[in-house]
């Protein structure tokens, strides 16, 4: 690489992040489920419990709902806690937490109070876990109000974003895709801080705008290239974040190549393409030269068998080819 950067995968760069903070803040603690000795279901936090000790590096019970409640407990009292879930899924025995504690206490308690408390999750499918283990939950996170919503897609990204995360005096919701944990790229050797709220223009493109969530931007990067083997130009959005959704470089993106399609992992019903979609129709209506269209995982519990996850996820080659499409339609 070049001077400045250092080749590291995602889970390496979120363990990174996490070792800086702990080492900069001592109100920053992590706690999970096996995140101590074992060092974490994806390896993020491998050897912090050698370096910072098991007052600042907790193993938690198998209780979703209680290790939740303890982070945003501590948060109220001063601290800056990481709490890390197994998988998506698992979180969803301790949502009551979430929302009705974490994402609604600033306005409950008048403004008087602040929830520093960062949330890490993996997710995702293309691991034959099952339907447990394998559902992309962003849309329902994003949907409430009082939280902040992280989906890092790049290991710089993951590595500035989660350093934003846990500085923030609110409740965030940190997003992390499970195959992009052993994917690689250039990481600032220098600290550096991502802010929230700023999308990132993955590559420059003049024919079509893919807007991608988390692993989204792998797909829709990869789909641009095939696209440019047909002379085709994809301009390729990762939104960074959720909440809050940078909504302007899409409609300025969009003006520039009046088409749009986004690709995201979750569901199809009511996924956070569609609020994109619903926000370009309702301010760059007149700059569409055709509908936007939007590429899901399929309206089905995720399958174990391994060609039936496949079939049931996104891919490059379908991004590639309704975006042909949407162009091919235009001309």
């Amino acid at each position: 690489m070049s001077s400045g950067f250092t080749e590291m995968r995602t889970r390496d760069a979120l363990n990174r992040a996490l070792r800086e903070e702990l080492a900069n803040d001592p109100s920053v603690i992590v706690m999970g489920e096996d995140i101590g000795a074992f060092g974490g279901a994806f390896a993020v936090t491998k050897g912090l419990l050698d370096e910072f000790g098991p007052e600042r590096i907790m193993d938690t019970p198998i209780s979703e709902n209680s290790m939740m409640g303890i982070g945003i407990g501590a948060a109220i009292g001063g601290l800056k806690p990481v709490t890390e879930m197994m998988t998506i899924n698992f979180a969803l025995l301790g949502l009551d937490q979430v929302i009705n504690s974490a994402a609604h206490a600033r306005y409950m308690f008048g403004g008087q109070t602040q929830v520093p408390w960062t949330l890490r999750m993996p997710q995702g499918a293309g691991h034959q876990l099952g339907p447990t283990h394998s559902h992309s939950w962003e849309a329902m996170y994003a949907h409430v109000p009082g939280l902040l919503v992280a989906v890092p897609a790049t290991p710089s990204d993951a590595y500035g974003m989660l350093k934003t995360a846990i500085r923030e005096p609110n409740p965030v919701v940190f997003i992390e895709q499970e195959s992009l944990y052993g994917r690689s790229g250039p990481v600032p050797d220098q600290e550096t801080l991502v802010p929230f709220g700023q999308a990132r223009i993955a590559r420059e493109g003049s024919d079509i705008t893919l807007w991608g969530c988390s692993r989204g931007v792998e797909w829709a990067l990869q789909a641009a290239e095939l696209l440019e083997a047909e002379g085709v130009s994809a301009e390729v959005i990762d939104p960074r974040t959720l909440r809050p959704l940078d909504v302007e470089t899409v409609l300025q993106s969009v003006a520039k190549t009046n088409l749009l399609l986004t690709v995201e992992e979750g569901w199809p019903r009511f996924g956070v393409g569609a609020e994109i979609i619903a926000q370009v129709t309702r301010h760059a209506f007149d700059d569409l030269d055709g509908p936007p269209m939007r590429i899901t995982a399929a309206d089905v519990p995720m399958p174990y068998a391994k060609n039936l996850e496949q079939l049931a996820q996104p891919s490059a080659e379908l991004v590639a080819e309704r975006a042909l499409e949407l162009v091919q339609r235009r001309r």
